[in-house]
């Protein structure tokens, strides 16, 4: 190769590396959040929505959640659950599973099956999955090891990315143990609905969350503000900087890893 036909295919990758990063930014994407309360808790499809659009990204959520329910009740559509309906008839770009909370540990099998199953049908809808690592009770964090390593076993297999619900908790309370992040022994509260928030946002758009509102709010049917979280700012800003400094795979790092000539 020569030196000017490298320096045009340069040229070519970094606006072809521009032009994704933009179209990634200006693009609206439509994500569906399957599981139980975990993800209803505080409305968390809703904050995740309602932070982006505090950045003018614009993230449209729906949910399909059942309270207790597991990826194995959702495939096989039990307990009133239209998961399956949902992923067949409407357009998706990402859907995000979170299982029941005890799914990793007392139903291995199960857990992996329908991961799997589920995996493999949002992909043939042409969306991705994404799998919402979950957390640890608060009267047991000996769960925490077991639930990280199913899930880091699932998405390995399936080739999808996870959040780190479970370790972010942790992290969060290693640090300041006094900011309770539980609404009750294993549902979050809204500092911790706050947090995986911001953990969705940094996976989705690949920016830091620094400018993200203490307050998040949305607007009702009416066009009136209907608020979401409250926070304070020292928590807030404890949160953001937690998540901008926890290491986890992002969409935006994704893109540059495809487009990044190999040496």
């Amino acid at each position: 190769m020569t030196f000017k036909s490298l320096i045009y295919k340069s040229c070519f990758l970094v606006v072809l590396f521009l032009s994704t990063s933009l179209s990634a930014q200006n693009k609206k994407i439509r994500v569906l959040f399957v599981g139980n309360s975990f993800t209803y808790y505080n409305n968390l499809p809703q904050v995740v929505a309602a932070m982006a659009k505090s950045q003018d990204i614009i993230i449209e959520t729906k949910h399909s959640t059942v309270g207790g329910s597991s990826l194995e009740n959702h495939w096989k559509s039990e307990r009133g659950t239209q998961t399956r309906v949902m992923i067949e008839l409407e357009k998706w770009d990402f859907v995000v599973f979170n299982n029941h909370s005890l799914s990793a540990i007392n139903k291995p099998s199960d857990f992996m099956e329908y991961g799997k199953k589920f995996a493999d049908l949002v992909r043939s809808k042409g969306a991705e999955p994404i799998f919402m690592m979950t957390w640890a009770y608060k009267s047991n964090p000996l769960m925490l090891p077991e639930i990280e390593r199913m899930y880091k076993l699932l998405c390995d297999q399936v080739k999808a990315d996870y959040i780190p619900g479970g370790p972010l908790f942790a992290s969060s309370i290693n640090y300041r143990p006094d900011l309770e992040l539980f609404h009750d022994d294993i549902h979050p509260s809204p500092n911790g609905t706050y947090l995986l928030g911001l953990a969705f946002f940094k996976y989705f758009t690949g920016k830091n969350v620094n400018a993200i509102p203490t307050n998040i709010s949305t607007l009702d049917t009416n066009g009136q503000i209907l608020y979401l979280i409250f926070m304070n700012d020292l928590d807030a800003n404890f949160f953001r900087q937690l998540v901008n400094e926890f290491q986890f795979k992002t969409l935006s790092l994704k893109t540059e890893q495809v487009i990044t000539p190999k040496k």
